[in-house]
Order: structure tokens, then sequence, then C-alpha cells
């Protein structure tokens, strides 16, 4: 039987900027713990109901940056010339039928993200085509909201896990033809919740089976892993070594 006890631990470690944990009750070499505090010079972060350090400043954000810019926040519009945004849960055509976002003008990923969605664009722009972004960094609060009515980690993420999205690594998106503007035929729309939106799926014509793989081949090579269940979910594949945010879109515009 495990044993609880009290403890009023101070331990200093090497994150970043000298964060302090402290554990104010738990259990230590195989007694659980039952809470505990991060504090950081900006202010304290205190790990959520699922056990998860989640960061709420900017604060916050650019202490974990200190030792890897990969980690910055950047504007997709300023990082990516000609990105075309259709930020559906800035409005209401998405699967909740409600806004869940602000009105945005631009999103946001991690440089590392960042910067391979870059390249992409780069090398579809070569063939008169371009990425566009349905969805991006989404606070971690609005994945809470997105569970309730789904709880099925096939469509949406478990907030006791948080998501990609929530680490400012994950995108959304399909191509077009930059001239038209015009979708490459995907076989269904962003937000399905079918098995025909399945990597997997192969009913579908043919055309329909080339664009899903273009995308998938040209986001690969950059170094994203695609997401089984949805043709549109594109990831860096070392998700934890980014932390989960839930820093509003208001104070991320404030960035320089």
């Amino acid at each position: 039987m495990k044993q609880i006890i009290r403890v009023d631990l101070f331990m200093r470690i090497v994150f970043c900027n000298k964060i302090i944990l402290r554990f104010q009750s738990g259990i230590i070499f195989g007694m659980l713990f039952t809470s505990c505090t991060f504090s950081s010079p900006a202010q304290d972060t205190v790990l959520n109901k699922y056990g998860l350090w989640v960061l709420h400043s900017l604060e916050q954000l650019q202490q974990t940056c200190l030792h890897d810019s990969g980690k910055a926040m950047v504007n997709l519009r300023r990082a990516i010339p000609g990105i075309v945004l259709d930020l559906r849960y800035a409005g209401t055509n998405n699967f909740m039928r409600q806004r869940l976002y602000p009105p945005l003008t631009t999103t946001y990923l991690r440089k590392a993200a960042a910067d391979s969605l870059l390249a992409v664009q780069k090398e579809l722009n070569k063939n008169g085509w371009g990425l566009k972004i349905f969805d991006a960094y989404r606070p971690y609060s609005v994945t809470e909201r997105m569970w309730e009515p789904v709880q099925d980690d096939r469509y949406a993420a478990d907030p006791r896990k948080g998501s990609g999205h929530n680490r400012g690594i994950a995108v959304d998106l399909t191509i077009i033809d930059l001239l038209t503007k015009k979708e490459f035929d995907m076989g269904t729309g962003f937000d399905n919740f079918s098995d025909t939106a399945h990597h997997a799926f192969t009913q579908l014509p043919s055309a329909v089976l080339q664009n899903r793989q273009l995308l998938k081949k040209i986001m690969e090579d950059h170094g994203f892993k695609a997401l089984d269940t949805e043709w549109w979910h594109y990831y860096l594949p070392n998700s934890r070594q980014y932390e989960l945010l839930d820093i509003p879109f208001a104070r991320l515009k404030k960035m320089k």
C-alpha cells in the first residue's frame, strides 16, 4: 500500500531560468504527491486537476525559450508569406457551431513548426500552390470545451493529456491553388468525424487520394507526422518537449 506523507520540501531544479519546484504534500520514493506548485520569477504555476503543467502567461513562455529558441511562438502571417488563413474556431463554421476564439487576423505556432511550415509553403509555391490554415495554436481551455460534446480521442484531444495544438506544434491545413484560391479536393471538409477522413480510407476517387498523398508526403518530408483519423492534421513528433499553453491570443498578439 502506498504511504501518503506530508512534506514541506523546496527543491531547486534546472529548468531554463532555475524554476523552483515546491512540493507541499505528497509521496517521495514510492509515495504519491497530492499537490505541487511550480514557481518561476514570473509567477506561480500550479499543476491542473489532471496533473498537467500548463503555462498561462508570456512571462512563463519566455522562461522556457531561454535555452531553446525553437519554443518561441511566432505569428504565422508574418513568418510565412502568402499564407491563407481560414481560422474556423474564430467563427461558427466548425463542429461546435460556436465561436471559440476571438476574432483573429493571424494565428501562431512554435518557431520550430513555423520554420518547417515555411519550407512546405515554398515548395508548394513552385507549382503555383500554397497552404490554407484552419487551425494552429489552440489554448488549452478551448480543448477542454471541445472535449465535452465529443469525448472520443480519435477526433478531439483529451484534456487529461492535452494536444499538439495546445503545445503550438500541430496545424490543421490543406492545399490551395494560388490563382483560383480553390482548395484541393480531399474528399471531406475540415472537422469531418467519419472514417472517410481517415488516411487509411481508400474508397475515394483517385484524384482525391492523390491530393491527400501529396499533402502527406510534403508535410512528412519537412518533419511533420500525420494524424491517422484526420487528413488535415499534422504535428511535430517530439511534442512532449513543448509545454502545454493556455495563453490568450490577445496576449500573444503583444509579442514583438
